[in-house]
């Protein structure tokens, strides 16, 4: 059947995103309104002193570029390629571009009148939504198309962003809480439930008495059961409101080790959800894998348990889970498998005589751990009176070998570097760990700079957290007094440029272990990581995530909305790249690598993780402004 002119726009426009999700009427109206103008390779498009945009350009073949007027370090250029369009933010506010748009081989582009754009704005919520919101609105659609194969693996539809509400299925079981013991157990048996929640006569929750109360708390106790069910229930128990998601309720359960939490608005219960809702159609439960690991009896176990990590990533992918959700859980299991870790060495060695605190340092530090990741800790140890520091290491550092070496038995590889609480330099007491940290700031050395971008992201895992916190404080409050350190930290994270070629889409290696790749982690996340850190560090933010860094960067003033909103939108498409590549290289039975070969992404994951490099590079010239270098 012989194509049309408006067919053949039709079919190009369906091949990119956004408009391969706006509806057949709209496509249709665009395609109409499209005109199509040839620029000679080297002619310019666009221009600052052309004055408001006018047009709306769709690069159908051909290759633009957008750079500043007398910018000798090209940082602020762009590529576009096909499918790509421009200049979407001068039309939105109808001003000039900022930047000369030249054809860099001969190049055709459909052009839409701005006045037609206007319209379309208004028709057509999905070209509203990417316009509005652009590397969000990619982002959506490279989500949906992993949800999607994730989905045909898993057979799962559940979905984790839904709202607590739609998983209520019925009224909660109640009692109040003069009730006999035997009464609420037989109402339990009746209603065929595990939990019974106590109220008082205005619905206020007062406690939950659970199967697991009445083993610990009635059957080993010996307790008598006429007893009321107010004496034997866990008050305060764990709520959240009926608007929070699913994702929210799985993983606060899986931290605390319950098995139900209760569904309260404006005071009053509404429901009792429990693992089974969340949960019925996984392979691998999160809580019930968090609990597993609570309750594992041996390293061993533990070495097992850990796989089903990588089980349960696929399970949440699928059920809708962001990238900062999968990342949460990651480091919550491994923070509930290292204290186990910690629990069993210390049960088969004996309890030292001293108490410590188990920090980690690094990604699980800012809680942003993915499925390849090495040991990054140290110990923080209270001095008792009449004990030497020295005398103290000597005893904590055969401890903490046995449970770096422990946790290398499950998954996590010991570091090259050494930074593991089996090393005498990370297990201080808090006047020492004051001398590394003050050594290091005051003094600034490039190896001292390194050792702060891991260290300083440093929280507890296991023991005093106050005394943490007294540590962080002291760090906040010294680096905020020391602009020449902070200067020092920008510079040295200024080096690490996001891979964007002055001529091409991406400076790839050229050889090595890794040819023509670039590195997710050292090129892609570090720069958003180091930045966020160090406006953290002179404005007195605690936050140690990249996220919380940068929100408390939104609440201080510092940072915009919408410029946080993309910057974190840019970070979480890298780690979804790293997390896909990951899990592809573990089912195939492959070193865990963060190099990625962009050639062998789709063209959405390719114009994504441009625009994510490219927000990459904003921050850092926002940075390198700041510290004037």
């Amino acid at each position: 059947m012989t194509q049309t002119p408006l067919t053949s726009v039709v079919n190009f426009l369906k091949r990119h995103a956004p408009f391969d999700q706006m509806t057949p009427v709209h496509l249709e109206y665009m395609a109409k309104r499209l005109k199509l103008v040839f620029y000679r390779r080297g002619e310019t498009i666009l221009r600052p002193e052309d004055g408001p945009a006018s047009r709306f350009f769709i690069i159908k073949q051909g290759r633009v570029r957008g750079e500043v007027e007398g910018d000798e370090t090209h940082e602020g250029a762009w590529e576009l390629v096909s499918g790509e369009c421009f200049p979407i933010g001068a039309l939105l506010s109808r001003r000039a571009t900022h930047v000369t748009t030249t054809a860099i081989e001969d190049t055709f582009c459909y052009e839409l009148a701005r006045d037609e754009f206007d319209r379309l704005l208004v028709k057509s919520p999905v070209f509203h939504d990417f316009c509005t919101r652009r590397l969000a609105s990619l982002l959506d659609s490279a989500l949906r198309t992993v949800q999607a194969n994730s989905a045909a693996r898993m057979s799962e539809d559940t979905s984790l962003s839904t709202a607590l509400r739609g998983l209520i299925r019925r009224q909660p079981v109640t009692c109040g809480p003069e009730m006999p013991l035997q009464e609420a157990l037989q109402r339990m048996q009746e209603e065929r439930v595990g939990s019974i929640v106590v109220i008082d006569s205005n619905r206020a929750l007062l406690g939950v008495f659970t199967l697991h109360d009445l083993l610990a708390r009635v059957v080993l106790q010996e307790t008598d059961l006429r007893l009321p069910v107010g004496k034997v229930m866990t008050p305060d128990p764990i709520t959240l409101p009926p608007t929070a998601p699913a994702y929210e309720a799985a993983l606060m359960m899986a931290q605390a080790g319950f098995g139900h939490l209760c569904v309260v608005e404006d005071l009053q219960l509404i429901g009792v959800l429990s693992e089974r809702d969340l949960f019925s159609l996984q392979r691998v439960g999160l809580v019930s894998l968090s609990r597993s690991i609570a309750d594992a009896r041996d390293v061993a176990t533990l070495a097992r348990l850990g796989q089903d990590v990588h089980r349960l990533v696929d399970q949440m992918l699928a059920q809708g889970a962001s990238v900062d959700q999968l990342t949460q859980i990651i480091t919550a299991l491994n923070d509930s498998l290292t204290r186990r870790v910690i629990k069993l060495v210390e049960r088969d060695a004996g309890l030292p005589t001293v108490g410590f605190t188990w920090l980690s340092f690094g990604s699980e530090g800012r809680h942003e751990q993915t499925l390849k990741t090495d040991q990054d800790n140290g110990i923080l140890f209270a001095l008792p009176e009449g004990r030497t520091a020295d005398s103290v290491r000597a005893e904590l550092l055969p401890l903490a070998t046995q449970i770096n070496n422990a946790l290398a038995e499950c998954g996590f590889p010991l570091c090259p570097g050494n930074i593991m609480a089996s090393n005498p330099e990370c297990c201080l007491s808090l006047d020492e760990w004051k001398l590394r940290f003050g050594r290091w700031i005051d003094q600034g050395t490039p190896e001292h700079l390194l050792n702060a971008s891991i260290f300083f992201d440093f929280r507890p895992l296991r023991g005093d957290p106050e005394t943490t916190r007294e540590l962080r404080q002291w760090v906040l409050d010294r680096v905020e007094k020391n602009s020449r350190f902070r200067r020092q930290m920008a510079a040295n994270a200024l080096r690490n440029r996001p891979p964007l070629g002055l001529f091409r889409d991406f400076v790839v290696t050229s050889g090595g272990e890794h040819p023509h790749t670039v590195n997710l982690k050292v090129q892609g996340i570090t720069p958003f990581v180091d930045a966020a850190r160090i406006y953290a560090l002179a404005h007195h933010v605690e936050a140690t995530s990249t996220g919380g860094r940068l929100e408390g960067g939104v609440k201080k003033g510092i940072f915009k909305r919408s410029d946080v909103d993309a910057w974190m939108e840019a970070y979480h498409f890298i780690q979804l790249l790293r997390m896909r590549s990951h899990r592809q290289q573990a089912e195939q039975g492959e070193p865990l690598s963060n190099h990625i070969d962009p050639d062998t992404l789709n063209e959405l994951d390719r114009r994504i993780l441009k625009e994510a490099f490219r927000q990459a590079r904003k921050l850092q010239s926002k940075l390198a402004l700041e510290y004037q270098l």
